[in-house]
């Protein structure tokens, strides 16, 4: 009776053990005990004169499925990878699961051939990127991997993992569904990259970030008919900051929404005192185009600074409709719908497809500056962008062309039909008090005393026709 006891206990004991270290999903080890199972395994491969490496893997794709087709199926989906994983590296591996979609391996190779961690890596890439099925849907993801190993200079395997981390986080940056190896270099990269995005999100609630302002001429009159809005960081630390250095942190982060949407509302207040017929064209991030509410914000922008709808250009990529195309019909009609008017912006550079044209009502498309600013030397830039213009003319669909850099380029865009063009031609972005000074210059300005009471009114049943509209649409 007593051994009985006894062996009931140590069951329960070597059960309670094992929850403790176990991933209950995936039966792989968890967070809590991978340091300890990668330690063991990298003292023993040294023991034989051999290398341990950690990978660190995160799945690209996963957080879509978990969000369209519910918990259920992501958790099938993980159990799937976990079993792919198992079949795929040597016997001797850790496998563990992080949590979330991240998993970390932590696998023996002779210290002579890292190429045998390649190879694995390889295969993992290979077998998760094949097709899940769950129920009666195949789902399909990638996977992107950061790969350490000890260094003199790594004592300790939390450091390891880390650099496994770090290594992970450039494999993402070059493109997803591939693998990268730690380089010294990555520290000091994503500590930059760290102190940025801090910086970003302190600087969105401290209004950091304005609007600059490029003109766009119409080409048969020379006159100027408006601006595309671009947008600047004026740092008190770090100064003027080009968009190319804070948008991606901002996109990835998911603060691009916030950021951007402040910068146009600053865009609307002083545009809204210039010469009724200057329009302005602002640039809808790839990343904010998945958020469905995004028509909704943009009326309520129009609302709360009372400018007119007919007045604003909303610009929107190609590459971005891929994405999902239907909730890029769903948003861009809701715009138009209140009068706003949408440009395919960089045309030319993705996929040049007439299903997007068909597909979507453009109000004008825009070619990208690098076929324009070439033009002239370049034949395929010149077929380029006389296919795009005749491509609007059959479509009546007027032209915008950016990136003009010398006259001889107005006269043979204005020979092909284009309507507009934009460049440094004209000038370069300009800040808010360079464009008052100019447009004061030109007579361009204007001066309300107090709000026009009609057209408060109008815009007021803009929004509850939109209101009316998206219920119609639920």
């Amino acid at each position: 009776m007593l051994s009985n006891e006894v062996d009931v206990y140590r069951q329960a004991e070597v059960r309670a053990k094992h929850l403790a270290i176990t991933d209950p999903l995936t039966n792989l080890f968890n967070r809590r005990a991978v340091k300890e199972k990668t330690a063991e395994l990298s003292t023993r491969a040294s023991r034989r004169g051999k290398s341990a490496a950690f990978l660190m893997i995160d799945l690209d794709g996963f957080k879509k499925i978990n969000d369209l087709y519910g918990h259920d199926s992501g958790d099938q989906l993980l159990r799937e990878v976990a079993d792919r994983m198992r079949d795929t590296v040597p016997p001797s591996s850790v496998l563990s699961r992080l949590g979330g979609d991240e998993f970390g391996i932590c696998m023996v190779f002779e210290p002579e051939f890292p190429e045998t961690v390649d190879r694995v890596a390889e295969d993992l890439i290979e077998i998760l990127a094949r097709p899940i099925t769950i129920g009666d849907t195949d789902h399909s993801i990638t996977a992107s991997i950061g790969i350490a190993r000890p260094e003199m200079d790594c004592d300790s395997i939390d450091m390891l993992i880390r650099r496994a981390d770090i290594a992970l986080y450039a494999a993402k940056k070059n493109g997803r569904n591939g693998f990268c190896w730690f380089e010294n270099g990555m520290e000091v990269e994503l500590r930059t990259r760290n102190s940025l995005e801090a910086d970003i999100r302190a600087a969105i609630p401290n209004d950091e970030f304005v609007p600059y302002f490029e003109q766009q001429i119409d080409l048969r009159t020379g006159e100027l008919a408006g601006f595309e809005m671009l947008a600047r960081w004026v740092s008190p630390l770090r100064g003027l900051i080009s968009p190319d250095e804070f948008i991606p942190v901002a996109e990835d982060t998911g603060m691009i929404g916030d950021l951007s949407l402040s910068i146009i509302r600053k865009a609307m207040l002083e545009a809204k005192g210039w010469d009724p017929k200057l329009t302005i064209s602002v640039n809808i991030s790839p990343v904010q185009l998945k958020d469905p509410w995004l028509a909704q914000k943009i009326v309520k922008l129009l609302v709360e600074t009372g400018f007119p709808a007919s007045r604003l250009e909303v610009e929107i990529t190609e590459s971005s409709l891929f994405k999902n195309l239907s909730l890029a019909q769903s948003i861009v009609g809701s715009l138009k719908n209140q009068g706003i008017k949408i440009a395919l912006d960089d045309f030319g550079t993705g996929y040049s497809s007439l299903s997007h044209l068909r597909a979507l009502p453009f109000d004008r498309i825009k070619i990208d500056r690098s076929f324009v600013s070439t033009m002239l030397e370049n034949s395929e830039s010149a077929a380029i962008v006389s296919a795009i213009a005749g491509l609007g003319s059959s479509l009546s669909v007027p032209i915008t062309a950016e990136g003009i850099e010398q006259q001889d380029i107005i006269d043979k865009l204005r020979e092909l039909g284009c309507t507009k063009g934009q460049g440094w031609f004209y000038g370069q972005p300009m800040s808010i008090d360079n464009v008052r000074k100019m447009l004061a210059e030109r007579n361009m300005l204007i001066v309300k005393k107090s709000a026009n009471i009609a057209e408060r009114a109008e815009a007021t049943s803009a929004v509850q026709e939109f209101r009316n509209d998206s219920r119609a649409i639920g």
